[in-house]
Formats: structure tokens, sequence, C-alpha cells
């Protein structure tokens, strides 16, 4: 019979460590037949994202979940959360008390899985190699602070930063500074197609079709030498087009585990009407969805336009009726399970409100209704996506103050099409690159973010970012962080809207579940074993 678990972590700041109960058997599948992992993420490389699989490019959820088991990083978060501690490297340290220079030695015998001895020029080339590409659609704003690199030995390296930064270790922990091999990849060009070369703990292989992969396979890396530890020899990561064939696999015993992303109405269908042999288990999230508004453009670039659209949407009719018990309603960029929420939107506009929103627009003298096309993706944060937009347009159209149509693309295009700036209004997930409350302020806020838009405040970027960095015990820089909160609920370039749940269905005789997958969104597939989890 199917039981359904609940895994909470507590979120302070740092993900602090989760209790769970040990059984008697180390759990490993040994050398029997692959554990096989559904996803409905998508995996394609075309003409506008021809590098889907290279970390100078990828910033992706499902992407990094690829590179994640591929590439070695120095760091990683280890389970269960807390500060990053040594992957790839044996030791690393700041070294000053500025947190300026960050030093990291290397574990003995480190080599890539094609054999090649890894040094630390390795490392020096492969994060130089994300800088010098500067892709505009990859994570190189998280290495953007790094000033020089050196290496005075074979084992050592040292990062020189520009500014201090508390949160570089969490940083090194993420797969744009994994290590790859020199030999795979050219310095400044990406690596078109599927490829992985690295030293992570698992070989990776891609059977794919029509330019997408429809299997990634992951097999044992005997030269893996890491803190990490594999319950299992070989797993395979299928992709489905949505979440109903994905049901239809795990029923049909094709998967063993349904991970990202169920739908709404399969969790609650598990949860009144039990399957045999099936467990659902239900983990934290943050995960985060939201708006952004090209201020740039004519209708975005007016900020009582964006307060009108603040004061009007229903967050928790979104979050009860599109995504029922998966989601709550999120007045923050900072959800509230991490430090240093506050509920900043609703502190200034409250329950919506069809008044205080067309005096927003009159006050301003914009001329109503006033027209835009919010944009969306169609198979890249589930099949409820278009519900919710849907149920958007109707909350701003019948105010009688907008007249918004809505239009959805597959993630290839839509992604490249936002980050040129093609959009006047889109909406857009997030699932943190660690846990930290500056992971939710920068990537949106500060030069060179994520969504390469336009807005930039030089408070935000130039004193409250800076110092936000500088504190080392992250609890002192809260001030910090609530008033950059109440910036966004003033300005509003992005919107947040709700915060959600996740959830794992898996066959019960799959151990590690509750490990496999982390509140950041994190695949961490070397946790899936056969028998009890330890």
């Amino acid at each position: 019979m199917m039981r359904k678990s609940l895994v909470l972590p507590v979120v302070a700041g740092l993900l602090a460590p989760v209790l769970v109960a040990c059984g008697g058997s180390d759990g490993s599948s040994g050398d029997g037949e692959a554990i096989v992992v559904g996803t409905t993420d998508q995996f394609t490389a075309t003409e506008e994202s021809p590098a889907p699989l290279d970390p100078a490019f990828a910033y992706d959820t499902g992407s990094w979940n690829i590179l994640r088991q591929s590439l070695q990083t120095l760091m990683h978060v280890p389970r269960g959360g807390g500060a990053p501690v040594p992957e790839a490297a044996s030791s690393c340290r700041f070294s000053d008390n500025q947190n300026e220079s960050y030093r990291c030695e290397l574990r003995d015998g480190l080599k890539f899985a094609g054999g090649a001895d890894i040094t630390s020029e390795d490392v020096k080339f492969s994060i130089e190699r994300v800088i010098d590409i500067n892709s505009e659609a990859g994570a190189v704003g998280l290495l953007k602070n790094i000033d020089t690199i050196e290496t005075p030995s074979d084992t050592e390296v040292i990062f020189h930063l520009k500014t201090p930064d508390a949160t570089f270790p969490y940083k090194l922990s993420t797969p744009v500074a994994g290590i790859v091999d020199p030999e795979s990849y050219e310095g400044k060009t990406l690596r078109d197609g599927f490829g992985v070369n690295g030293s992570g703990p698992y070989k990776f292989d891609a059977e794919v079709k029509d330019g997408k992969i429809v299997k990634a396979v992951f097999t044992k890396n005997d030269s893996y030498k890491g803190d990490l530890k594999l319950r299992n020899s070989k797993v395979e990561l299928r992709s489905y087009p949505d979440a109903a064939a994905m049901g239809k696999a795990l029923d049909s015993g094709e998967i063993d585990v349904m991970a990202r992303t169920m739908a709404p109405g399969q969790i609650e269908e598990m949860t009144a009407k039990p399957k045999d042999s099936v467990e659902l288990t239900e983990m934290p999230g943050l995960e985060i969805r939201y708006l952004a508004f090209d201020t740039d453009e004519p209708v975005g670039k007016e900020k009582a336009v964006r307060q009108a659209v603040a004061s009007l949407v229903d967050r928790g009719q979104i979050a009860s009726e599109v995504y029922g018990a998966t989601a709550e309603p999120l007045y923050s960029l900072i959800p509230a399970t991490i430090t240093a929420h506050t509920n900043s939107f609703f502190n200034k506009y409250g329950e919506p409100n069809r008044a205080e929103a067309a005096k927003f627009l009159e006050d301003a003298g914009v001329e109503t209704p006033v027209k835009f096309t919010m944009h969306y993706t169609t198979d890249h944060y589930g099949e409820a996506t278009a519900k919710e937009f849907e149920m958007l347009k109707e909350q701003l159209n019948s105010s009688g103050l907008f007249q918004v149509d809505t239009k959805g693309a597959v993630w290839s295009k839509f992604r490249p099409a936002q980050t040129r700036g093609e959009y006047t209004v889109y909406g857009m997930g997030w699932f943190p690159d660690f846990p930290d409350p500056d992971n939710y302020i920068a990537p949106f806020l500060d030069e060179d973010n994520f969504l390469n838009a336009p807005y930039a405040n030089p408070k935000v970027i130039k004193e409250l970012i800076p110092q936000s960095r500088s504190e080392a015990e992250r609890s002192a820089a809260a001030s910090a962080f609530s008033e950059m909160q109440d910036i966004v609920a003033e300005d509003v370039p992005v919107l947040p809207l709700w915060q959600g749940k996740q959830y794992v269905a898996a066959a019960d005789d799959i151990s590690g579940v509750e490990w496999a997958l982390n509140p950041s969104g994190e695949l961490l597939l070397w946790e899936l074993g056969t028998g009890s989890a330890v």
C-alpha cells in the first residue's frame, strides 16, 4: 500500500540537517539493474540553445541535475543541508578576515573519468573558461566576483575576490564551477551537444532522438574520489512529455521513481487513493514562481502599471485552485522558509484591491485598459502553468483596468527570447543555486543578473548586496535583506507569486528517496538504492 511520508528540515538561512530512521541494510543496488527515474525535464539542443550541458551555458534545474552527477565541484552542500563541505577539495577556507581570499587543497589521486590526473590548473581552466565565454544564458554571474585565480602548486588553488563574499563557498558547490576535462572542452568556445566529461560520481551517456535526450544513463565512475557515497552502480533518467506519461510509466513498472515534476492532480489522487507498492514522499521546497517585467519596455517601465498588477494579483486563489496543497502564497522573493524573509508585498499591497490599483494608474496618468501579453513556458515547470496564467489573465482583465493576453512557448525558445528582452511581462520559476537569501536577491537585482533584466537599483547593487555578503554570520545580514525586499515591493521589477512543496513517488523497494531530491530541487541520484536507507 502507498505510504505518504513527510520530511521537513528546518530552513534557517542554511538548511539544517534532517533526522531519518536508519535500517540495517546498506541499501546498495550493487551491480544489478539500473534504478530508473522519470522526469518531465526536457533536454534539447537547438540553434538558440546549442550547448545545454556545457557548464558555461547551462542554467536550469534539469541541466544542472545532469551535471551534478557527472561533474565534480570543489565544495558541495552535505546531505540534509548546512554549510558547504569539501568535495573535490580536501580542504577549503578563507585565508583572510575580509572574505576576499579563498584557498583550496585538492584531494590526492583525483582523476577525470577518462583517466587523466586532475591538477589545480584544470580547476583554474574550468572556472576561467566560464568567465571568458560569458554566456548570457549561463550562471557566469556566480563567478564574476573572482578577480584572479592562483595555482601555487599542482594541488593548491587560490581565488582572489574583487569584494568580500561569504557566500563564495556555496558558489563553488554549483555546476557552473564544475571541473571539466580540458581535453574535451575548448577554453573560449561552448561545447555543443550533450557530451559531459568530468570526474563526478558517475560517467554520463545520453540516448538522443530528434535533438532531445530521451534517456540519460549514469554509470558508477570507478575513478571517482570525493565526499559522496554511492548507493547504486547505475541510474537511468528518462524524460517524459508530461506528468501523465510519467505516471503511466510508474504504474507499468517502466520507471522506479517519479520525480520532477508531478502534477497537482496526481498528488491529490495518490493521497486520496493510495496505490499498492508505491510510496509518495512529501518534501519541503525552496522553489518560487514569479512574474518579471521588462522595465525598459513602454508598458513595463511604468512603475504604476507594475504596482497596479501587484495590487490585483490574488495569490491565494492561484495557490488553492491551481496547485492545491502543493503551493503557498508568497509575498517576497525570499521564501518563508529562509531566514531574512519578510512579507514585503503583503505589507505594501495587502489583499487584492481594485481601488488601490486604479489609484496607482490614475495618479500616474496611465490610460486604461493597459494592454500587454504575459508569456510563459509550456514545458518547463509542469502542465499547471497554463492554467495559472489563464487565472492571472482573468484576475487582471476582470478589473477592467487591463486587457491582457497570454502566450506560451517551449523552454528551448522561451528562455532565449526572454534573455534577449523580447517579453514585456513573463513568468518564471526559481530553484536556488544555494540555500542562502543572497541567491533569491542577487540573481534578479545584481549586475549581470539571471534574467538579463534592465532594472538596476544603485543602492541595492552598490551598497546592500555587498553589505550582506560581507557578513560571515549570515543572520547578521538580515537587515540588508529586509531593506532589499521592501525595495522590490516598492518598485516591482519582479512580482513573487507562490512557493512550492516537492513530491516524489517511488516503488516501495526503492530507498533513499527522501534524500534524492533536496529542497533546492537538486536530484542526488547517488542516494537511491534498494533496501533500507542508511
